[in-house]
């Protein structure tokens, strides 16, 4: 065992992958993987029940400010969630007053500014390498095959809207306000605003003027414009709102859920001809789940499917 453990090593990932299958880290006796029990510096996760975890932001004092730590974290939290086959949903909230106020320019200033390089085409290089570090902190949350559900609540500013765009679904409290700020400090956004937000919201006239101004958006014009698609009366109703729906998800087959979000996600940047086709490649795997047969026999019984098992995926 411990030879083919070294032979295992010393391949090459994606041939490792072929052979055994995707490499799961050490589960805990709850399933949750060995990265994600360890615990983290700015992100707090937590269990809400079997099939859901729960990431907050956590730095309050800080009004969950985003410094080096959490850009790194993001990554390795949701990778590690993207491979724990216990995790069905998750939900993302904020600690404190406020859900974020975007990249912590304290800590995070010097980064930017003071790029290394011995002239300006190797600053260059070395800058465009930190944007794309920066960027795969919040595209992990769309590789991630589960669903995230985002509760928002107070302040969303800057690198917090990056954040929620890249979430599948977003519920904010009616104290909640929302600001694209980059050009308030001298840059245009660039982990994901002006990417994502044009494909959610229904204006393009309106993104401009978000992204132009740095004007603030409140919580009743966030919900019209789509951008969340629920407003709740404060912080505790909210996140509860958002457990209760990934509660529901969790209930649901795995296959049919991360199957789903698969292909909305593809459909998203894809013609529809080109979706369908990939929809039928899909299917012709995944309808041959003992999953469809279970979930057509607890229709036809009327049963609830949160009293229906499903094995993780």
């Amino acid at each position: 065992m411990a030879a083919l453990g070294l032979l295992r090593a010393a391949l090459p990932p994606r041939l490792s992958s072929v052979l055994w299958g995707p490499h799961r880290p050490m589960a805990t006796a709850t399933g949750a993987p060995e990265r994600l029990r360890r615990g983290f510096e700015t992100l707090q996760v937590r269990q809400e029940q079997e099939h859901v975890l729960h990431v907050q932001l956590h730095r309050p004092d800080k009004r969950n400010a985003m410094n080096g730590a959490f850009w790194r974290e993001m990554v390795e939290c949701f990778q590690a969630i993207a491979q724990d086959s216990s995790c069905r949903a998750v939900v993302i909230s904020g600690a404190g007053a406020v859900f974020s106020a975007g990249i912590d320019l304290v800590e995070m200033g010097s980064e930017l500014l003071m790029v290394e390089g011995d002239d300006p085409a190797r600053k260059a290089w070395n800058l465009r390498r930190k944007i794309c570090a920066f960027q795969e902190s919040f595209s992990v949350l769309e590789k991630c095959p589960k669903p995230v559900i985002v509760a928002v609540h107070g302040a969303c500013i800057g690198a917090g809207v990056d954040l929620i765009c890249a979430c599948d679904i977003r519920y904010c409290s009616q104290d909640a306000w929302f600001q694209v700020k980059e050009v308030d400090i001298g840059l245009a956004a660039d982990v994901g605003t002006l990417q994502r937000l044009p494909k959610i919201v229904g204006s393009q006239s309106l993104v401009n003027e978000l992204a132009f101004t740095a004007r603030k958006m409140m919580a009743p014009e966030a919900q019209s414009c789509g951008l969340v698609s629920r407003v709740f009366p404060d912080k505790g109703s909210v996140v509860q709102a958002a457990i209760a729906v990934a509660e529901a998800i969790a209930a649901r087959s795995p296959v049919a859920v991360q199957g789903t979000k698969e292909n909305l996600l593809y459909a998203r940047d894809h013609s529809v001809p080109e979706s369908l086709r990939y929809m039928a490649t899909w299917n012709m795997g995944m309808l041959q789940s003992q999953d469809v047969v279970t979930a057509a026999q607890a229709a036809m019984n009327r049963k609830d499917l949160k009293d229906v098992p499903f094995s993780n995926l």
